[in-house]
């Protein structure tokens, strides 16, 4: 009996997690003596004026110390707690200040940071898969879900409405996310550094990065943008021309509604394929985090499941039932029993688009909701709709770069993170880990690599479960909501509707 995907990555993530602290604990110490006979390369020698070097790593500290021909001696350190007197926090900063330093520590790093390294390297292979997919799977699934409207005399009111509150929850969302996340901080309270190379820039003043945002979605060459990913161009570009498509109507919508549903279905396969590598990803990632990190990295990551949990639960349980209750008119406690079977899916599903079925029925037959609502709101809701991503999605890049950056990861930073993550959610397809797939938006908008989100990948499926029975949870709210609103009069009489 084959093992469903979640049991595996939580397999790979024990295997790769025992793998890479034993090696952190085993071979996290090297010393080596460096000389022209050994190791030091006669150029690096004769380029710095140098005889010997003494390199120095372990999990906490790494010390690279150098005797000149004069035989004046100069250290640096690399200390990512900082108490040490004169460090630098990451090895990327001892590369900028003293470029000789980092040229001889890679000559001799530890064999457990040796076997971090290389095991990284193959686990991206996994990343870059991801990114394969990102840009034709933003263009087939928005594509999908617009031209699904069924023409463009059915935009009206109730397409307002619709996404009003698809923005405005997913808004709320995001700002959840912050909020929560600033005040447990989960990257500022563990002890774990990243040092992956990121390249860190001033952040920009709140205009400036809003009109870089709006820049950014008008692209001046929609094929340049899809052949450079530039994620915001593309969604924009795709609503934009989906939406004159329903315009023009006839057999153009026709061919286009098909050749955009053919493609997102074939996209979902590939996707779906690519997933399921996951379990060898994070096996690989897990060695690489553990072994370079060690044990430590576990509190890191308690943190950010708290801050996610913690944000996905306000929303869930604070602001969409308010949101139905102020606006809607609806119980949401009685609202959230008649739709506990179709939460209950999502959740062991991860899949807002497997769950939609189900949904469509709960929504219909036992909270009353008429059809025309539901088969409006809920399919646009599945592909364009994701509250829960959008959270995971601003809690995660903020872990991240408090990890990567520490204190100047600024505000100016999380506006950058608030808006792509709006923007971003709407291309987010309904299948399991698509987040994934998304996060590298909204890490390319405060210029952190994507190979960030591997020290994430360990505990994704479990919050990716949450996340979809939020997401599912936010497309049946708006679903009674606009059914209130708009005020149907096919609204079907149900006895036992909330």
């Amino acid at each position: 009996m084959k093992l469903e995907l979640h049991w595996q990555i939580l397999i790979g993530m024990i295997l790769g997690a025992a793998l890479g602290i034993g090696a952190n604990i085993q071979l996290s110490t090297r010393t080596s003596v460096l000389t022209v006979a050994d190791g030091l390369p006669q150029s690096i020698a004769d380029k710095h004026d140098i005889t010997s070097a003494i390199v120095m790593d372990s999990s906490n500290l790494i010390k690279v110390t150098w005797v000149k021909t004069d035989g004046s001696e100069e250290t640096r350190i690399v200390d990512p707690t900082g108490k040490e007197p004169g460090a630098v926090l990451m090895l990327e900063d001892l590369k900028k200040k003293s470029p000789l330093a980092h040229e001889l520590y890679s000559l001799a790093p530890s064999y457990a940071k040796i076997i971090g390294q290389w095991c990284k390297r193959i686990g991206s292979l996994f990343l870059r898969l991801l990114q394969m997919v990102s840009v034709p799977l933003i263009i087939t699934s928005l594509a999908s879900g617009v031209l699904g409207l069924g023409g463009a005399s059915r935009f009206g009111k109730m397409f307002s409405t619709t996404l009003g509150y698809y923005m405005c929850t997913s808004f709320l969302a995001i700002l959840t996310g912050l909020l929560i996340t600033n005040i447990i901080n989960p990257g500022l309270n563990s002890e774990i550094r990243l040092d992956l190379g990121v390249a860190q820039v001033e952040p920009k003043s709140i205009t400036e990065t809003l009109m870089e945002q709006v820049e950014a979605m008008i692209p001046a060459n929609p094929f340049e943008a899809i052949a450079s990913a530039k994620f915001l161009s593309v969604i924009s570009f795709t609503i934009v021309f989906c939406i004159f498509a329903l315009q023009v109507g006839g057999d153009v919508h026709k061919r286009f509604q098909q050749l955009a549903g053919d493609g997102f279905a074939v996209m979902m396969k590939l996707t779906t394929a690519i997933i399921k590598l996951a379990p060898y990803g994070v096996f690989l990632l897990m060695i690489y985090v553990t072994a370079t990190q060690g044990a430590k990295v576990f509190s890191a990551l308690g943190w950010y499941m708290l801050a996610v949990v913690v944000a996905l639960g306000v929303h869930a349980f604070v602001t969409l039932p308010l949101v139905l209750w102020l606006l809607g008119k609806r119980n949401p406690f009685g609202f959230l029993q008649h739709m506990s079977p179709a939460l209950l899916t999502a959740f062991s599903s991860a899949s807002s688009n497997a769950t939609l079925p189900i949904t469509m029925s709960n929504i219909e037959e036992r909270a009353g909701v008429s059809n025309r609502s539901s088969s409006f709101v809920l399919p646009l809701g599945a592909t364009i709709n994701m509250d829960g991503t959008a959270l995971y999605e601003a809690v995660a890049v903020l872990f991240i770069g408090q990890l990567a950056m520490g204190d100047e990861f600024t505000f100016m930073h999380q506006v950058s993170v608030a808006v792509t993550a709006l923007l971003a959610s709407v291309g987010a397809a309904g299948i399991p880990h698509a987040g994934l797939v998304m996060m590298a938006i909204v890490l390319q908008a405060v210029n952190l690599p994507i190979e960030y989100q591997g020290i994430i990948l360990a505990v994704d499926r479990v919050l990716d479960m949450m996340r979809t029975a939020v997401n599912v949870w936010s497309d049946s709210c708006g679903t009674a909501l606009v059914d209130h609103l708009i005020d149907n009069p096919d609204a079907p009489e149900v006895a036992n509707a909330a």
